[in-house]
């Protein structure tokens, strides 16, 4: 019983870990060192959106934490030799299962918006799909360095 208890403290864990990864691509986010920077905006009319997805990230967070998980639910198996190879087992298809995890718990929406610039020129931007974009929407493309965002 207490066996159980731990795996499911470690499994509410790790998914505590992964949520702490995920990073924001959306375009109302903005990091501390874009804070106090100048950035150019340029206006324009979307002229197409198209529903996109953003791979999840892929740090050894997940595979750790799921190897861990893995090897403690295997140790509970059998005893003696076979306890430690079942570990060796449970670890290994914990790793594999929790970098598969990580990936899809952070994988997210997101927008390919495709804008005709008022000067002239066309520009698509791939952002979080947390602002609805419709084409004939009036829009702003903010950038700064090599970040754009698209907002109302």
């Amino acid at each position: 019983m207490k066996t159980r208890v731990l795996q499911w403290v470690a499994v509410a864990l790790i998914t505590g870990m992964l949520g702490a990864c995920a990073s924001s691509n959306s375009g109302s986010v903005y990091s501390r060192d874009e804070a106090r920077k100048a950035q150019t905006v340029k206006t324009g009319v979307v002229e197409s959106v198209r529903a996109v997805k953003l791979e999840g990230t892929k740090s050894p967070v997940g595979t750790i934490a799921g190897g861990a998980v893995g090897g403690i639910a295997g140790s509970t198996i059998g005893g003696g030799r076979g306890s430690a190879i079942a570990a060796v087992i449970g670890a290994v298809a914990g790793g594999l299962a929790g970098s598969a995890a990580e990936e899809a718990v952070t994988r997210k929406n997101a927008l390919e918006i495709t804008v005709k610039l008022d000067g002239g020129g066309l520009v698509a931007i791939v952002q979080e799909a947390d602002e609805q974009f419709n084409a004939g929407d009036r829009v702003r493309i903010v950038e700064n360095g090599g970040t754009s965002r698209v907002s109302h």
